[in-house]
């Protein structure tokens, strides 16, 4: 949520405004005493016509840029004419109101099923799961439930000292998590034990990982996707090391995997990669259903193993017609559409159609680091063959620009393209991102060939980086 602080007005001298409106296509005329525009920070005193309404929010939002030609956000941004059918027909429900709308409420627990099953739970049916607004507060339920079951057993192991109550618990993981982790051990007050990248590897080192563990550890966090370079954490390999911790200490340390976007490509495209439940110290993994699941903004999934790895005492029951509906979520009211947009995505699709989109981006992704790759100018930290994301940078000779510049210059085009520095121990590294999706087809792909082709002969021409480009590039995203 942005904090919005207040603004004045333009003008404040009081003079009226002309309506912004050509009355040519608007409604607004003297005759109806629409002839001045509304105010902008406060409530208008009267109302305008729905058209007139409509075309001042519109003129204004074309500023806004291209969400099609926006390569730093991972969120879907086109859908299928019916799904849009299907979002506007359901917008209107509530989503926490499941005795009103049992359907929308029997459609979410069958995504939960479905993405059990995909993720190798060892009983779906038995697998617990709900819908969320999105990944990020699908992890802020799953670090909850890490933290409340390191509270039952910090009061075991407690029970009778003479400082109850003075551990203060951690949660290990990369510090290149996505920033929810730091919000979720702030608000929650929990240590943050991050793994500092080192040298060319980018994301948690398992060992580095378990050597931070203690007995206040309430998990590690393993994300499939790192949102800098696309690249897999090694979840197997965590899960080993942390085995091994445990026959040394006795230590059991859950494990979290935030698949945000890793757990609707991997299942399709990488069935052998092992990550999800079917090691057995994964006890929960969200994904995010308006990334690479292909829903619009608005929906997350986290899912448990089984109800051992959520407390009872965190979920909240609910009656409709005659049954028993757990609930478990920081939001209350919201809106249903974008879990019947999910469930008609997994019904549309398949298996074989997720496999056949999820393709096409890699193949668009791999195709464009490649080709970028071979220009003098780059390299390539990760070339999209896990994640279709890849990160690059400008190559050791080149002086003449950095890759500020290219964003901005990119920007100048109309193309959305991230610069961003790494994390500490390697802040030394600041890259460009490109994350290709549904949608980012290979004849757009040849589109921002050209536009980079077409900069970089300025941009060569330059005497040094422009000052002041790192702060005026495009933010980082997740």
């Amino acid at each position: 949520m942005a904090l919005h602080r207040g603004a004045h007005e333009a003008k404040q001298s009081g003079e009226q405004r002309k309506v912004a409106v050509n009355p040519f296509f608007g409604e607004a005329n003297p005759v109806a005493g629409m002839d001045t525009a509304p105010p902008t920070h406060r409530i208008p005193d009267g109302p305008l016509a729905p058209s007139t309404a409509y075309q001042l929010v519109h003129d204004e939002l074309m500023l806004d840029g291209n969400s099609r030609l926006n390569l730093a956000t991972f969120v879907t941004t086109w859908m299928e004419p019916q799904a849009d059918v299907l979002l506007a027909e359901c917008r209107d429900k509530n989503m926490i109101d499941k005795d009103e709308y049992p359907r929308t409420a029997e459609l979410e627990r069958r995504c939960v099923s479905m993405l059990a099953a995909l993720w190798h739970a060892p009983d779906p049916a038995a697998a617990v799961g709900c819908s969320t607004t999105g990944s990020s507060e699908a992890c802020m339920l799953a670090g909850m439930a890490l933290k409340r079951r390191w509270s039952q057993r910090a009061a075991k192991r407690e029970a009778g000292s003479r400082y109850p109550g003075a551990a203060r618990p951690n949660l290990v993981m990369g510090v290149n998590v996505q920033v929810c982790w730091d919000k979720f051990c702030n608000f929650w007050e929990v240590e943050a034990r991050q793994v500092p990248m080192e040298g060319d590897r980018f994301h948690l080192d398992p060992q580095a990982a378990a050597d931070l563990c203690d007995e206040n550890t309430i998990g590690v966090v393993a994300v499939l996707g790192s949102t800098f370079d696309g690249s897999y954490e090694p979840v197997a390999e965590l899960c080993a090391a942390l085995d091994a911790l445990q026959e040394r200490t006795g230590l059991d340390i859950p494990v979290h995997v935030d698949a945000a976007s890793g757990g609707m490509i991997a299942p399709f495209l990488d069935e052998d990669l092992v990550w999800d439940f079917r090691l057995p110290r994964v006890s929960s993994i969200n994904t995010s259903g308006h990334k690479y699941g292909l829903v619009y903004p608005g929906v997350g999934w986290a899912l448990w193993r089984s109800p051992a790895e959520l407390p009872e005492e965190l979920v909240f029951r609910v009656n409709y017609l005659g049954g028993d509906m757990p609930t478990f979520a920081l939001n209350f009211s919201r809106p249903g559409a974008q879990v019947v947009a999910q469930y008609y995505t997994f019904l549309r699709l398949g298996r074989d159609g997720y496999r056949a989109v999820q393709q096409a981006t890699r193949d668009v992704a791999g195709g464009l680091a490649e080709r970028i790759g071979a220009l003098d100018d780059f390299r390539l930290l990760t070339r999209g063959n896990e994640l279709p994301v890849f990160a690059f940078t400008t190559a050791p000779d080149v002086s003449a620009f950095d890759v500020f510049d290219v964003s901005r210059r990119l920007r100048e085009r109309g193309w959305l393209v991230p610069a961003y520095t790494f994390p500490k121990n390697r802040e030394d590294l600041s890259v460009l991102r490109v994350v290709c999706r549904n949608g980012f087809s290979a004849d757009l792909g040849e589109l921002l060939l050209d536009a980079l082709d077409s900069l970089l002969p300025e941009l060569r021409s330059q005497s040094g980086p422009l000052k002041g480009s790192a702060s005026k590039a495009t933010a980082f995203h997740h």
